[in-house]
């Protein structure tokens, strides 16, 4: 079986989810990567893609409608060649605003979509629909060749890419309350210090980042694409790694610190929850929003509390097992497409 995923080879800034699928593939499926030529011109059985808006987009109007012609083109051969289409589902809507052209053109490839792959059982699906919950893999192989140090006490750290949604910047104002002494502050022995890694979606975004944290020097930015051996350094040295999204559903990043065995702060919700019954709530703490900095200070208390077990429970994340649900569910679209 021929399984053309929708991203490209080779390109150091891949979100390693992606690379770690498609090398656990490897041994039972032919993985194609992605280019336009490729989708309009090879053989392949499935199709699978993470991401769809990400192919509709350009840096300039002009490559934008390329974009929208070849993916007019790729869905006219999807339908001819009566190929499979496998969809990943990682997050509830998309976090990308779009033209409403391009939501047409969103909406016909949905129509086009034989499964859907959720990550977790919450992910809403359309009604009827054919789908596979599939966990979203840990990242413990990925990581086996870096050697996280102690952690630095009182050391808060979000990394990942930093968009308005993800709520830094309330993090940042959160995050001074607790500098001035909040009420129950259980920090007064230890400075707590803030650390933000990632890159920023737009310059404007990194300058009012940088602005709501003038004049506190216990608050650092690294405000780039950080390598994988950084990005290890960086979570190694934290107590706590704090996501305060506004919406979160599926995280990655939880996961990758979870995955170097660090405890998560991250808004309480029925995604959470499950994550937190499933590797342990001692590692997985959750609050109810807002963030408040009450809930800081107890969560690095909270943080600071010897833990029954060594390391969180990925068990059920295993990228093996991933591998083999996949191959399934692609087997199961051809399937069904051919019955039709």
């Amino acid at each position: 079986m021929r399984v053309l995923q929708s991203f490209p080879e080779g390109r150091v800034t891949t979100n390693p989810y992606l690379l770690q699928l498609s090398r656990s593939l490897g041994p039972h499926v032919e993985v194609l990567g992605f280019t336009w030529r490729r989708a309009l011109t090879a053989r392949y059985d499935v199709f699978h893609v993470h991401w769809p808006e990400i192919l509709l987009q350009g840096r300039t109007p002009v490559r934008a409608r390329a974009r929208r012609m070849l993916f007019r083109l790729f869905l006219a051969r999807l339908r001819l060649r009566r190929t499979a289409v496998v969809r990943t589902v990682h997050n509830v809507r998309s976090h990308e605003s779009a033209p409403r052209r391009d939501q047409r053109l969103l909406r016909r490839f949905d129509q086009r979509t034989t499964l859907w792959i959720r990550l977790n059982p919450f992910t809403p699906v359309p009604a009827g629909a054919l789908e596979r919950t599939i966990p979203h893999g840990d990242y413990r192989d990925w990581y086996s060749a870096q050697t996280p140090g102690a952690p630095v006490p009182g050391r808060l750290l979000y990394f990942g890419l930093i968009r308005p949604y993800k709520g830094v910047d309330v993090l940042i104002d959160t995050f001074r309350q607790l500098g001035a002494g909040a009420p129950g502050d259980s920090t007064s022995a230890v400075t707590p210090t803030l650390r933000i890694v990632g890159s920023p979606q737009s310059s404007e975004l990194a300058q009012r980042l940088q602005l709501a944290a003038a004049g506190d020097p216990r608050i650092e930015f690294v405000l780039r694409h950080a390598s994988d051996a950084e990005l290890a350094d960086a979570i190694g040295a934290a107590e706590l790694v704090v996501l305060p999204y506004a919406d979160m559903h599926n995280s990655g990043a939880a996961l990758l610190a979870l995955s170097l065995d660090r405890p998560v702060l991250v808004p309480r919700n029925a995604v959470t929850n499950a994550l937190a019954e499933e590797v342990g709530a001692e590692w997985v703490l959750t609050y109810s929003v807002p963030l408040s900095a009450r809930v800081l200070a107890d969560a690095i208390a909270g943080a600071r509390r010897p833990r029954s077990t060594r390391a969180p429970a990925l068990s059920q994340r295993r990228w093996t097992v991933g591998a083999a649900d996949h191959v399934e569910a692609y087997g199961r679209a051809v399937q069904a497409l051919r019955s039709r």
